[in-house]
Order: structure tokens, then C-alpha cells, then sequence
């Protein structure tokens, strides 16, 4: 079958956060929300089951045909075994990470965040009253992000109890390789700090990259972390608030459901579930072509930038559909404002992801190539022109 993700889908009037923040006039390349429809079967999914009639509340527990789906996925795409009782549902990776963080750490309690980080990930310890430890990665000449191991160690103090991994990492793209996780794991085992590993992006890693979830590593590394995942990102369904996570220590699993009592639903709404089955289950081979499609536009924006955007810069995107632009040389005091205000394009505010982040701006190329060209050339015309 063939997918058309070159068609445009007309989002406007249709109560699109991503399309709605900002004028008509605007091209919207913000927000980690792509321009694509779902795969065919999610919407038959769907719709089937909204053509029943009733949408009560899901009996509680996960059902089983999903966990025999994603317990199958992940064995055949990452080689790692979960155990059935290990996974949980929930509606969202966010609020999953804020309730880990209750889980295994009280006020006062120090936090660890590579940064540049995503927004949400930041606010973290400052709704659970903790003190964030946010070591920066380094940035190379050819503006691959690193982690910097001696930075991340001196940001673990004694009242440090969590480490708060995103991967792949969001904004910077990077798929963090087995051998950097099971340096970050070693560290954390040893100064005895949980992982919260926010891996919702673990679908789209290209070619040349793998993505390993950090509690596959070892059965030691996976009593001590916490595994979110959705297919949100992935299949375009953010808006039915879905997700699962994968705790295989019991007593740590049973601080997570008792933290998140009457704050947080044990399960997902009734089409949230029918999403998330029809995508792990049948949506294969447009996630396929989705990843070709995606990964085009990548090498069609680095090409652009470095032809026609210079002095910006992008960061090498090895996973996830967000591009990380260094706009620093170009003299603009506040990129995000400028390609608002100039170029009618709207991006992430680097400024957002932390300080690590000023003079960046993060833009989203899920969308389909004529309107990430329109945007493009929109930048370029404001540069030349300012």
C-alpha cells in the first residue's frame, strides 16, 4: 500500500493547537504535533468504534490484546523482553513523569535534566518542589550534542535520588548509543539514583541509529527505571492522550499506582485505547514510509540551511521529527521573534529549553515538503532582507 504524505490536510477549523497559536498568516513548525493523517487503520479503528454508540469507562487493568501487541513489539524492535505485568496504561508521557517523580523523590530532593531540554521536562521539578540539577551537553563543531559524563556526575549531589532521561533526546535529536546509556546507567546505579526514562520518540530513529530502551540493558538497570512510551509522536494521535509505562521492580510499580491515585487515571479514555491498539497492531507499514518520508525532509532541511540559511546551523538529527537550528551567528538577538514577526513562520523559542537553548530556535519538519519549502524560503527572504 502507498501512502500520500505529500497531500495537505487542512487543519484549520478544526480546534488545532498548533494551528490556532498564531495568525492565518503564519506557517506553524512549532509544536511535536506532524501535518500527517494517522495511519488508514487507527481512523477505521476509530471510527468503528465510535460508530457503537456507547464510550464508557475501559474495564481497569491493561487488556490483554495490547499487551500481547506491545509486549511483541518491543521484543522484536528493541530485543527486549517485558514482563505482562510490568506494563501500565495512563493518558500521557507528561503527567507520567510528574508522577514518577513523586514516586521516588520528596521536596528538596535533587533532579537531574541534560539540557537543552524539553519544556515540560524542565517544569518537573519545580512541580514537585525539587532541586533541578541541569548539567548541559556539549555541542561539537559539526553540531552533534554530547554528553558531558564528568558534568552529569558533579550534577549528582547526596540528596540526589532521580535522573530524568529523554531519548531520543528532544530538541537536540540525538539517539544516545548503547554504550552512552550504559555509562549514564553505571553512574546511576552506583549513586543510587532512579531513571525516569522518557523514551516517547523511540519510533523515529533513522537509519544508521537504534534506539535501546535503558531498561533492557540489565536486569539491575531495569529495577531501577521507569519506561514511558506512546505512539503519539510516532502515529499522530497526541490529541487521544494514550500511553504506557514499564515497571518491572513490583515495589517500585506499586509506589507509581499508589502515587498516582485520584491525580492521574490508571487507564486512557475509551478511544485513546482503540488508537493505541490499531497502531502498535496494524500500523507497520505506514510507519515505514513515514520514517522514508521523514527522513528525506531531514536531509532536504540540512541541505537548505547549509546552502541557503548560513550562518545558521542545524544539529545532525539522528531521531525524531525536531530540528535544532543555531541561529547565534547570524546576530539576531531573539531568532523565535524575528522569523515570527519577519518570516511568518512559527517556531519553539530555544530560550524554553533552558539557557542552553538561547540563540536556538526548534523547528518541526512532520509536515509535508511543500509547506516545510514555503517556510524555508520564507526564512530566507527575511534574512536577506533584514
Amino acid at each position: 500500500m502507498t501512502y500520500d504524505f505529500d497531500r495537505l490536510v487542512e487543519r484549520r477549523g478544526t480546534d488545532s493547537n498548533k494551528w490556532h497559536k498564531y495568525g492565518p498568516d503564519v506557517l506553524p513548525l512549532w509544536v511535536a504535533d506532524m501535518d500527517f493523517a494517522s495511519p488508514p487503520e487507527v481512523v477505521a479503528a476509530l471510527r468503528a468504534r465510535v460508530e457503537h454508540g456507547i464510550y464508557g469507562y475501559l474495564k481497569e487493568g491493561v487488556p490483554a490484546e495490547l499487551v500481547d501487541v506491545f509486549t511483541d513489539r518491543c521484543r522484536k524492535r528493541y530485543g527486549w523482553d517485558v514482563p505482562r505485568d510490568a506494563v501500565l496504561m495512563m493518558p500521557g508521557v507528561n503527567p507520567a513523569n510528574n508522577v514518577a517523580a513523586r514516586t521516588v523523590c520528596t521536596a528538596g530532593d535533587g533532579f537531574v535534566i541534560l539540557t537543552p531540554a524539553y519544556p515540560p521536562i524542565l517544569r518537573v521539578p519545580g512541580n514537585v518542589q525539587l532541586d533541578a540539577r541541569l548539567p548541559a551537553l556539549v555541542r561539537g563543531g559539526d553540531g552533534r550534542y554530547e554528553i558531558d559524563f564528568d558534568a552529569f556526575e558533579r550534577a549528582i549531589t547526596p540528596g540526589t535520588t532521580a535522573f530524568l532521561l529523554c531519548n531520543p533526546h528532544n530538541p537536540v535529536g540525538r539517539v544516545y548509543t548503547r554504550r552512552e546509556l550504559e555509562r549514564l546507567a553505571d553512574i546511576c546505579l552506583r549513586r543510587g539514583l532512579t531513571i525516569i526514562a522518557d523514551e516517547i520518540h523511540c519510533d523515529l530513529v533513522f537509519a544508521g541509529h537504534e534506539h535501546v530502551p535503558m531498561a533492557s540493558l540489565s536486569p539491575e538497570v531495569a529495577a531501577r527505571t521507569i519506561t514511558l512510551m506512546a505512539p503519539s509522536k510516532t502515529f499522530n494521535q497526541a490529541g487521544l492522550k494514550a500511553s504506557l509505562g514499564v515497571i518491572t521492580d513490583s515495589g517500585l510499580r506499586e509506589r507509581f499506582m499508589a502515587a498516582r491515585v485520584d491525580m492521574m487515571q490508571a487507564t486512557t479514555n475509551v478511544l485513546g485505547y482503540t488508537g493505541m491498539l490499531a497502531a502498535y497492531r496494524d500500523g507497520g507499514p505506514w510507519h515505514e514510509a513515514l520514517l522514508r518520508y521523514l527522513q528525506a525532509n531531514r536531509e532536504y532541511l540540512m541541505d537548505y540551511v547549509t546552502k541557503h540559511l548560513a550562518p545558521i546551523t542545524m544539529s545532525p538529527v539522528e531521531g525524531t521529527y525536531l530540528a535544532w537550528l543555531d541561529c547565534r551567528a547570524t546576530g539576531i538577538a531573539d531568532p523565535f521573534t524575528f522569523f515570527l514577526e519577519k518570516a511568518k513562520v512559527a517556531f519553539n523559542d530555544g530560550k524554553l529549553f533552558s539557557a542552553a537553548g538561547d540563540g536556538f530556535v526548534r523547528l518541526n519538519f512532520g509536515t509535508q515538503r511543500a509547506r516545510l519549502t514555503e517556510a524555508l524560503e520564507r526564512m530566507r527572504t527575511a534574512l536577506a532582507t533584514r
